[in-house]
């Protein structure tokens, strides 16, 4: 319950903070942004990001969840490497 409530918070910043302008400092401040929610995530799910085998992951909704909300972060961050820098 506690997982899926902070993954719907989660993913609601993630769609109201879904891109960066700034260049290459925004996207790596937006990857961090989204490793650092993951890391929230997976241990509100009683795991530690980064030490769990994709077996597990895929096997278990809650980290399931995690990663694919992870993926889009990620795929977000794209978009402030796009941009220009004025």
């Amino acid at each position: 319950m506690v997982a899926q409530k902070f993954l719907s918070l989660m993913l609601a910043g993630l769609l109201i903070a879904s891109s960066a302008n700034a260049g290459p400092i925004a996207a790596g401040i937006c990857y961090a942004g989204c490793a650092g929610v993951t890391v929230a995530c997976f241990a509100a799910a009683g795991f530690t990001f980064g030490t769990v085998p994709g077996a597990v992951i895929a096997a278990t909704p809650a980290l399931a969840a995690c990663n694919a909300a992870f993926g889009i972060c990620e795929a977000s961050c794209v978009a402030a490497l796009v941009v220009p820098v004025p």
